[in-house]
């Protein structure tokens, strides 16, 4: 057990292969510090899983991280968000794609000095010789999920999840009595 989690800890953190991924790329830019595009094929796994053992059926169903392992290299990549503008994650995007080999298309931050490396930002996924699907499907899903917080706005503000933890802790998380002393103070 000890030695496979060194090995894919070793992975993670490998340097990045000589290889160029952004061959054929159309991943739009954010403008982020240190991103390339990068375009290529991956199994989709369960990170916990591929780490510790602990392999729930379908990879959690949406409730685990989600990685890529690369088929040209056998690297982990760490597909943290998807192609809207919020840092929402990749999860809803990949878990439909479990177990499964699909080509990606995205922005890979990679930053030697800064060890920053084989973190992901997919924006298209491609299966089985279909077409390619944007990953942009976040919201939607969360929509689906949470009817009762139907209406206009960014989905954050209207989340049950989010308005539970501001009831209790406070928009500062300090709780609700230094959330009246800061307003207070401020405005």
């Amino acid at each position: 057990m000890m030695r496979k989690l060194t090995a894919l800890i070793a992975l993670i953190a490998s340097p990045l292969a000589a290889q160029d991924f952004s061959e054929g790329s159309e991943a739009r830019s954010w403008n982020l510090y240190a991103e390339v595009p990068a375009r290529f094929e991956a199994r989709v796994v369960d990170v916990l899983c591929e780490l510790s053992g602990d392999c729930p059926e379908n990879c959690g169903d949406g409730t685990r991280q989600l990685g890529l392992i690369r088929t040209a290299d056998d690297v982990m990549v760490l597909p943290m968000k998807n192609s809207q503008p919020a840092f929402t994650g990749a999860v809803a995007e990949l878990a439909p794609f479990c177990g499964q080999v699909i080509e990606v298309d995205g922005l890979m931050v990679e930053d030697a000095d800064l060890n920053a490396r084989n973190i992901y930002l997919v924006q298209r996924i491609k299966a089985g010789g279909a077409d390619w699907i944007k990953a942009n499907t976040w919201t939607k899903k969360w929509a689906e999920a949470h009817p009762e917080a139907a209406g206009k706005g960014p989905w954050f503000r209207r989340d049950p999840r989010i308005k539970e933890i501001i009831a209790s802790e406070g928009y500062l998380g300090l709780g609700l009595e230094a959330d009246a002393a800061y307003a207070e103070e401020n405005f």
